[in-house]
């Protein structure tokens, strides 16, 4: 037996079901930087005749298709010559269920954090550590989001899609989505050529949360003292962190973290902790990752603004639209501290979010 939870999409802004909104569609309202920027055509999809339709007009039209969710991870840039799909599908529903493990299907257009909440709610573990990340579940496998110590990618067995060329469905399992830090297929090979209707998790049914993160099991001994903790105090750490070190979108205009931490090989890993000591490396498989805000901060970045964009004075990760409502000077000021993070430390920092518009 399956159990179904679903609820209607919001409603209040340009876009509307079952037809394309064609002609000069503005999409800032529509991402968390708060950048100018419209598009050929605008679709509002809360399901997948929908969704299928839209793929049919923007073949019909010649345009490329740019899948949206909250917005939370892309950078827009001016006129986007594409038709934009605002992805609002609803939907969980429990696949199969026993006392070890459950299976679930949640549809892209499912708030993330909402789903953490869910989850811990009903009994079921494993995503509490990726509390508060921002954005929709289609969007959380494509960067395979992860923090405090967990990624996403052990829970993930399968993503559902639909083939952008043809509307044909696409069922990939957890190997064939080449999971990586920060990373998937779904930023190389099938890059725009794919939207994700559907993520299936498996998620265990007993409370054996992972603690390991450093500045987790501090802010936990903070909160509960020394004893063992629970599924839900980890919960309630992480969003106690995140609330303190990340500044809202909604107040202040920012897409989460703009730079990936870099990946060295040990040996550099080493020779960085030599020289600079100070400087936090986390061991991984095989490799060592660098802290990203550490290098921006020590490069003279930290707090900076110019342009009416900035670097937050609370997390160096952090760029801020503070009123140009401009992806080009957004992209310049990264350019700017990718430039100099390079000329100090020899480190090339990659951009997280993708980038849409003139400037991509």
């Amino acid at each position: 037996m399956c159990w179904t939870w679903s609820k209607p999409p919001a409603r209040g802004y340009c876009g509307r079901y079952g037809a394309v909104t064609r002609g000069d569609c503005e999409l800032q309202a529509l991402n968390t930087l708060h950048l100018r920027a419209r598009a050929r055509g605008l679709q509002r999809v809360a399901d997948l005749d929908t969704l299928r339709a839209a793929l049919r007009s923007a073949g019909a039209l010649g345009l490329p298709v740019i899948p949206l969710g909250q917005g939370s991870n892309v950078v827009l840039c001016e006129q986007l010559e594409a038709l934009v799909l605002k992805l609002e599908m609803r939907g969980k529903t429990v696949l199969s269920e026993d006392s070890e493990q459950v299976c679930l299907r949640v549809a892209a257009g499912e708030d993330w954090h909402g789903l953490v909440v869910w989850c811990l709610d009903q009994g079921y573990y494993g995503l509490e550590n990726l509390a508060l990340i921002p954005g929709t579940v289609g969007a959380a496998p494509i960067q395979n989001i992860g923090a405090y110590g967990r990624e996403l990618a052990p829970f993930v067995s399968a993503v559902h899609a639909l083939r952008c060329a043809d509307g044909s469905e696409l069922l990939l399992s957890r190997e064939d989505c080449e999971f990586g830090y920060r990373d998937s297929v779904f930023k190389h090979r099938l890059r725009d050529a794919v939207v994700i209707t559907h993520l299936d998790l498996q998620l265990p049914r007993r409370d054996l949360p992972d603690c390991s993160y450093p500045g987790l099991q501090q802010q936990l001994v903070q909160q509960s003292g020394a004893g063992p903790a629970t599924a839900r105090a980890v919960f309630d750490a992480v969003v106690a962190l995140r609330r303190a070190k990340l500044p809202d979108p909604a107040r202040e205009h920012n897409a989460g973290s703009f730079f990936k931490n870099p990946m060295v090989d040990r040996a550099r890993a080493e020779q960085m902790r030599r020289d600079f000591p100070a400087l936090p490396v986390y061991p991984v498989e095989g490799a060592a990752k660098l802290s990203a805000a550490w290098l921006i901060e020590q490069a003279g970045w930290k707090g900076v603004r110019r342009d009416g964009v900035g670097v937050h004075p609370g997390h160096a990760l952090v760029l801020v639209n503070y009123g140009a409502d401009d992806g080009d000077r957004l992209l310049q000021l990264a350019r700017d501290i990718q430039s100099s993070v390079a000329a100090r430390f020899a480190i090339e920092l990659e951009i997280e979010p993708r980038v849409y518009g003139r400037m991509e």
